[in-house]
């Protein structure tokens, strides 16, 4: 990819990462919490690929797996964040699949606990991103 199509679809990426996740907060505010964890695994996922597009020069794989994704892009997590990542991939797959969708919606639909990981991907997301540049 040329540096200037690189920026483009980073940004792309990006902004759309920035977009799901005040999707993630308005959900929450509506008192939708497992739809608000499903936007938050997307505003991450949009996240890391934005990081590998920018930092690897590469089109991210077809892929939900966010430690997959993490892994691409070469920022080293330490096992809090990994298993934070595998917390977060679960509400992707949970949120779309029959019966796991049903035993999702009535396990994670608390307000404190969807507050807590809209916290948590907000904060990673931040981390993801300052570490990227360092690497500039």
């Amino acid at each position: 990819m040329e540096y200037k199509e690189i920026i483009n679809k980073s940004k792309y990426w990006e902004s759309s990462s920035d977009s799901d996740l005040q999707v993630a907060r308005d959900l929450l505010k509506s008192k939708h919490y497992p739809q608000c964890l499903f936007f938050c695994h997307l505003s991450l996922e949009k996240a890391l690929k934005a990081i590998i597009i920018k930092d690897v020069k590469i089109y991210p794989p077809y892929t939900h797996d966010l430690r997959k994704l993490a892994e691409i892009t070469g920022i080293k997590l330490n096992l809090k964040q990994t298993q934070i990542l595998d917390k977060i991939s679960a509400f992707n797959i949970a949120g779309r699949y029959g019966d796991e969708k049903l035993k999702f919606y009535k396990e994670y639909n608390k307000k404190t606990y969807a507050e807590k990981q809209l916290k948590v991907v907000e904060e990673l997301i931040l981390w993801l991103r300052k570490e990227s540049q360092k690497k500039q």
